[in-house]
């Protein structure tokens, strides 16, 4: 399997399948297009179980599998909003990779898209994301869908990164993840940061995004007409 990024704004992966057989698989409607030579079906992808823990991790119930009937067919899968697609080499992250609900856009069927829990309490209530998380495990490649642009970290042993919770893209499996109040009552009156940020510690890698797509709707929000009747 090939692949090339298309698109700036709201970019695209476009896969080259060089083989008959191969697959992709991405949640019910991701696809934008496809050349002739691909078959598509659709299943829960692992059972019911699995497809109502993917549908609480903001994903959808139903996962659409597109496979090779002819080498040199395509398919394509472009991002929802303004922003970045990067790429995952599964074998960089063989404990897996955590994401945050809605990362996921599309991967190679040797991926495993299952769902996580906050291992901490506080993590699950006050994080902003809920208690399901996204884990990715397996081979291939999967491709993560980024609001704005992507920042990339490597955090040495004990080495601490504090992040807003809306622009946490996804980070290793088995690094530490916490949830910390701002501290001083000034700044979470007037801080403008909400009362809690995501504090990850490493060593591992951790991807960031620099939109947070909340944030970003509630600006848009403001100069959204009132109903007034």
């Amino acid at each position: 399997m090939k692949f090339r990024l298309v698109g700036t704004t709201v970019p695209a992966v476009e896969v080259y399948f060089e083989q008959v057989g191969e697959e992709m698989i991405t949640q019910s409607g991701g696809m934008s297009w496809m050349s002739e030579g691909v078959s598509m079906s659709s299943d829960t992808n692992g059972g019911l179980l699995s497809g109502l823990g993917r549908m609480f991790a903001g994903e959808s119930m139903f996962m659409a599998h597109y496979k090779a009937q002819q080498a040199g067919a395509t398919v394509a899968f472009a991002s929802t909003v303004p922003g970045s697609i990067i790429s995952i080499n599964m074998k960089n992250h063989p404990n897996g990779l955590i994401c945050q609900k809605g990362a996921f856009l599309c991967s190679q069927s040797t991926v495993n898209l299952e769902v996580t829990f906050s291992k901490k309490f506080s993590s699950g209530l006050f994080g902003g994301e809920g208690f399901i998380l996204e884990k990715l495990t397996g081979r291939g490649t999967a491709f993560l869908e980024v609001d704005g642009d992507v920042v990339e970290k490597e955090l040495k042993q004990g080495e601490v990164i504090k992040v807003d919770t809306g622009n946490v893209v996804a980070f290793q499996n088995g690094m530490s993840y916490d949830i910390e109040m701002v501290q001083g009552f000034k700044n979470i009156l007037f801080g403008g940061e909400g009362l809690f940020l995501t504090k990850i510690t490493g060593p591992g890698r951790v991807i960031l995004q620099t939109q947070n797509i909340k944030e970003f709707a509630g600006v848009l929000s403001r100069f959204m007409p009132i109903n007034s009747r």
